[in-house]
């Protein structure tokens, strides 16, 4: 069997919270049917120690930026460094295969801009968004996403 394997970085909870979630949305799916992926995830910090993927991933990012107003005057991420120095980290850039950001719909622009750096940065595309902790209404939105293009990848 398949699992999705998830790399995410949580500052205040709620990545974590959301990929509990979507964890929990695909058991219950994978009991309904078998051919449905189960997930599994790695959290990243700034304990982490480099390491090295040898599958196929997707990354979840929150968006934690300071400085400009991300479009005409720049910005500066802030505390999801580690989780991008993972992916730098030896060849596990060429194993990430989509990007999910997460925000604060409330920042306008800048609001999942660091997934869409992440997914620019590591030639992956952006696949998916959802606000804060999510709603179990994303969470079934995005488990599509990523079994589609999983399948599309294991195929």
């Amino acid at each position: 069997m398949a699992l999705i394997n998830i790399i995410y970085t949580s500052i205040e909870g709620n990545t974590r919270a959301f990929i509990s979630r979507l964890s929990a949305y695909a058991e219950q799916q994978h009991a309904l049917n078998e051919d449905n992926p189960l997930i599994t995830s790695k959290e990243i910090s700034d304990q982490t120690l480099p390491g090295e993927e040898k599958s196929p991933f997707f990354v979840f990012v929150p968006t934690y930026l300071t400085g400009g107003n991300g479009i005409d005057s720049g910005f500066t991420e802030i505390m999801t460094n580690a989780l991008g120095e993972y992916i730098e980290s030896g060849d596990n850039a060429k194993y990430c295969v989509g990007v999910i950001g997460s925000g604060n719909r409330n920042f306008n622009e800048q609001y999942c801009l660091t997934a869409r750096k992440y997914a620019k940065q590591f030639n992956a595309p952006f696949l998916a968004d959802y606000e804060l902790r999510g709603t179990s209404r994303d969470a079934e939105h995005i488990y599509a996403i990523l079994r589609e293009r999983w399948r599309k990848v294991n195929a």
